[in-house]
């Protein structure tokens, strides 16, 4: 049976934020492909992880795992993945995150999940695996990326690489896959592009 949820001692959610933290979050925020000098702190990553873990995932799975590419050798190792268009802009970024997902990451519902069998659900069917990983390994990619924006850093989202060289010299003999991109670091506005429409409500949206 699941415990009883102390409503008395969760946190008011319903005190929308300023729109300088929505500005911020979305409507100023930009791609970006040319970064400062400035050094991304490995404790400015630590505390990365620690806001976007929070962020939900089916039976609270958390499949994504993140590798955090700040050092040139590591960088040399990434470079021969990268697209040409992708290259330099990777290579003098501070940090490149490799955004990937666990295969096996049933294996730990037994802590995430524990007042289920959630692994049965999972163990075997490879479907489901591949599904599920992806899915919430990409939610959680979205997560470090606006969590990144929290804290004050610029991102770089982006695909153009083969993930095959990814997961080989990054992953290799593991059940961890790469999904995607983000460059990390602190954004040169000066070196910006004029911002790209959006699709408006109703070309988008439609309430049922």
């Amino acid at each position: 049976m699941l415990a009883s949820i102390r409503t008395d001692l969760m946190p008011a959610m319903s005190t929308p934020l300023s729109d300088a933290s929505l500005d911020q979050l979305f409507r100023q925020a930009r791609t970006h492909n040319h970064f400062s000098d400035r050094p991304v702190e490995d404790s400015t990553l630590q505390a990365l992880y620690e806001l976007l873990k929070w962020g939900p995932t089916s039976a609270n799975a958390s499949p994504a795992r993140f590798v955090f590419v700040k050092s040139i050798a590591a960088k040399q190792l990434l470079a021969p993945a990268l697209s040409e268009g992708n290259l330099a802009k990777t290579l003098a970024a501070p940090v490149t995150v490799i955004v990937a997902h666990d295969l096996a990451f049933y294996e730990q519902l037994g802590t995430l999940f524990p007042h289920t069998d959630a692994r049965s659900w999972f163990a075997g069917n490879d479907a489901a695996i591949q599904t599920t990983a992806f899915r919430n390994g990409s939610l959680q990619g979205a997560y470090l990326l606006l969590a990144a924006r929290a804290l004050g850093l610029d991102c770089g989202p982006m695909s153009g690489f083969d993930n095959s060289k990814v997961d080989a010299a990054f992953f290799a003999g593991t059940s961890v896959r790469s999904n995607f991109l983000i460059n990390l670091g602190y954004g040169d506005g000066q070196q910006l592009h004029a911002r790209n429409p959006r699709l408006a409500f109703e070309d988008a949206c439609r309430i049922a």
